[in-house]
This record gives C-alpha cells, sequence and structure tokens, in this order.
C-alpha cells in the first residue's frame, strides 16, 4: 500500500513535524510512505517538493505572502491565525496522487490547498484521511477557536474581523468549504480527545467519520539523560531548580499564556518565600527580542533548537516543563518533555490532559489560574520522589506515543480504508 502525506510544510510547525515523524514511522512498519509538500525551505531527499523549480518556488512563496497580505485587509491585529483560502493550487493530475493507494491530508493552509482542490482531490476516488492539526477544516477561517462556538453552527459574527456580521467573511468561507466537502468522505483523524469532540459539535464536519489517534514521537530519540550532564553541556547551573518552557514571543501573547506564566512564577516564589537567585527560567523558541517580557526570575534563551538530540538535553536538563498555553491540539512541547523524564505543569485545555496525568507525571492547574499553576510548580518543587516522577512520565509516553503503536493503528486504519474503497 502507497500513502502519500500531504503537507504546506516540511518540519515547520507541529504539522510540519507530525507529518515527517509519521511517515518515518509507517516505514519502519514496512508502509510505502511518501511525504509532499507545497514549500521546501531546504533540500530534503526524504520529501517531494510540488513546487520544484526557481520559477514555481517564487509563485508559490508569492502566494503565501499575498495571502498574509489580505489577512492585513480583513483581520483584526489580534494573536488569532486565520486563513482566507483564496490562493491554492490544484494537484489532482500530478501522477504522484493516481499511483496512490490513499492520500493522508495533513495542514494545507498559506496557498496550498482551497476547498475545492480538495474536492478535487476526492473525484480520485482513493480514501482520503486527513488529520486535524488545528480547527480550520470545520472553521470559517481561524485556527484557533478558545471559547468561540460559532463553528457549531456555519460561523459569521466572527470576533477576529474588521467587519463582522452574519454575513461576513467567515460565514463565506464556512459556505464555500461546505459545498466543497459535500457528498465527499474524509476520514478525520484528532490527534486528541478534545479535537475530537470539537469535530464532532462541528455542524461542516460532524457527519464525517472520526477517530483519535495521536501524533508520534521516536522515543529513542527523546529521551531521559543525565541531568546533571546536560546542565554542564548547555552550560546551565547544576544546583538551581530550573523551569523551562518553550516558544516565548511576548508578554502580550494569547495562544501561549505568557502572562500566566510570569504571575504563575512570582506567586510561586513569593508564595514558597524563595530566592529568586534560586531558580531559573530557560526557554527555547522564537524570540521577539523588541517585546521580550520581564520575568522575576533569571530567564535564560537558548533559541530555536533544531538538532532533537540537544532538544531532548534540554529537556533532560529542567526539573518541570511549564505549558501555559490557553489552546493547543496536542502539543509536542509536552510530549517531548514527557518522553525524556521532564514533568510537566499545564492548564488543563486541548489535548495536554491526554498527555499529563494529574499528580503522576505532573499538574493539570485550573484553566487560566495563574494561582494554579503556581500550585503546580510548588507540587514538582516539593516532591519527595523526583525519580519515580520522572520515570512516570518516561513511561506513560512510551506506552501509548511510541512510533509502533501510533504507525499501527494508522496502518489498522489505511487497510480498513483501502478494502471499503476497493471495487467489488
Amino acid at each position: 500500500m502507497k500513502v502519500l502525506h500531504l503537507n504546506t510544510y516540511a518540519g515547520n510547525g507541529g504539522a510540519g513535524k507530525a507529518c515527517l515523524r509519521l511517515s518515518k514511522a509507517l516505514k519502519s512498519q514496512g508502509t510505502d510512505s511518501v511525504v509532499a509538500v507545497n514549500f521546501l525551505f531546504k533540500r530534503n531527499p526524504e520529501v517531494h517538493d510540488l513546487s520544484r523549480g526557481f520559477f514555481f518556488k517564487w509563485l508559490t512563496a508569492a502566494g503565501i505572502i499575498l495571502e498574509r497580505l489580505l489577512n492585513r485587509l480583513f483581520v483584526k491585529p489580534v494573536p488569532v491565525p486565520f486563513s482566507i483560502p483564496f490562493w491554492g493550487r490544484d494537484i489532482s493530475g500530478r501522477e504522484l496522487l493516481r499511483s496512490a493507494d490513499l492520500i493522508h491530508i495533513h495542514w494545507i493552509n498559506h496557498a496550498f490547498l482551497r476547498p475545492d482542490d480538495i474536492k478535487k482531490l476526492s473525484a480520485l476516488n482513493k480514501p482520503i484521511v486527513w488529520t486535524f492539526h488545528d480547527s480550520n477544516a470545520f472553521t470559517g477561517g481561524c485556527h484557533v477557536r478558545y471559547n468561540c462556538e460559532h463553528y457549531q453552527n456555519e460561523c459569521g459574527n466572527c470576533p477576529v474581523l474588521k467587519k463582522s456580521g452574519p454575513d461576513d467573511l467567515s460565514h463565506s468561507i464556512w459556505k464555500r468549504k461546505a459545498r466543497a466537502y459535500q457528498g465527499n468522505k474524509y476520514t478525520v483523524i484528532a490527534p486528541s480527545k478534545w479535537m475530537e469532540r470539537s469535530v464532532r459539535q462541528s455542524k461542516l464536519m460532524g457527519s464525517q467519520p472520526a477517530v483519535n489517534i495521536p501524533n508520534t514521537l521516536d522515543t529513542t530519540v527523546f529521551k531521559s539523560i543525565d541531568q546533571s550532564e546536560s546542565r554542564r553541556s548547555l552550560g546551565l547551573p547544576v544546583s538551581k531548580f530550573i523551569m523551562m518552557s518553550g516558544f516565548m514571543p511576548s508578554r502580550n501573547d494569547l495562544h501561549k499564556g505568557t502572562s500566566y506564566l510570569i504571575e504563575a512564577i512570582g506567586i510561586f516564589i513569593a508564595d514558597h518565600s524563595i530566592s529568586p537567585e534560586d531558580v531559573e527560567l530557560v526557554i527555547f523558541g522564537n524570540r521577539d527580542v523588541a517585546n521580550t517580557p520581564v520575568f522575576p526570575v533569571k530567564a535564560t534563551f537558548l533559541g530555536t533548537i533544531a538538532a532533537e538530540e540537544k532538544l531532548a538535553m534540554c529537556y533532560s536538563a529542567a526539573d518541570v516543563f511549564l505549558a501555559p498555553s490557553l489552546e493547543d491540539n496536542l502539543p509536542y512541547t509536552v510530549m517531548e518533555s514527557l518522553a525524556c523524564g521532564t514533568p510537566v505543569v499545564g492548564f488543563t485545555t486541548g489535548g495536554i490532559p491526554d498527555m499529563v496525568q494529574h499528580l503522576h507525571n505532573g499538574y493539570l492547574a485550573e484553566y487560566r489560574s495563574a494561582t494554579d499553576l503556581a500550585s503546580g510548580i510548588r507540587w514538582v518543587f516539593d516532591h519527595p520522589d523526583k525519580a519515580t516522577l520522572r520515570a512516570n512520565s518516561r513511561k506513560f509516553i512510551e506506552d501509548n506515543f511510541s512510533e509502533k503503536q501510533v504507525a499501527d493503528r494508522h496502518i489498522e486504519l489505511y487497510n480498513s480504508l483501502v478494502r471499503e474503497n476497493a471495487p467489488a
């Protein structure tokens, strides 16, 4: 069986990582798995570049840029990702798609596949699996919903658009998706139970079959490394209580909950009568230098870390990983941290509860409560058996998210769909 995965980028962002990691896991189980992307930043022999050649490369880049410019015309300057499917491409005639037994769609925004382009893929009469790495496929444009429930109807009155009303742009996009999806079957894979519930509640995709299968992780790469050794290699203090977090754009960032993290650390320091000199916050990922917030303890920025082996060392160096995100499907940072034996403290939201077992391998704080987030930090700080806590963290990922387990579940689904689609 030949499976073709479609994603906008290769290895960029959570969806890009998930797509490549799944394909690798499938190959290890004997499946002919191929990844094709719309835009390849750097050459990768494992990935097919659908925009190969100078002209097509820049044409694709222009489409991505123009989509972002179009967003500025219609979307408020708020930290809520929104996609207007104006540009895209029809790839249904490519031999790569016609030769596949099954098409697996991942994240296809940024001028890649518009609703009508996806409809044309359905005309190939092949099973289509679609992993929802965010909410865009069943909304009128937004990728992150927070507390908005308009997706349960037909969108409209969108809170992130400059001109909002019953028949606004979000409603128009919703109707466009509805026309494209009508009469076609897409088997939805929801990486988290939260996403599966959301799909079933949506008017746009609620009638499509949906199954919860998590993303996978190479647990031979993300594994526990001696903490003292990791700290020395990274130039971090051996004796301090080290908290780690990822992607810290600015204090005002909504999606990643930066303000709650800052407040929680302050509460933890004050309530525990701990000297700020005994605690350090280590952050990896993108950093907006112009808007870097002020933290109540020393903050060390490691920058973007591409090498997974070094990333595993970073997680291993920490005593706790803090995930104050306000909405995340199945965040890889949480999974990676636990795989490296580092407990996680995060809000009870999205797919975080699928990975963090409260008071077993981490702490699930009350949503949007900096006070309870601080309680979680204290729980890890005061834990009497940190070795067991680290062992619990690692074991849960091994038991539920290993490459073989997740690949086998995908293969079982693929085989059932191919059999179902076979001519009588």
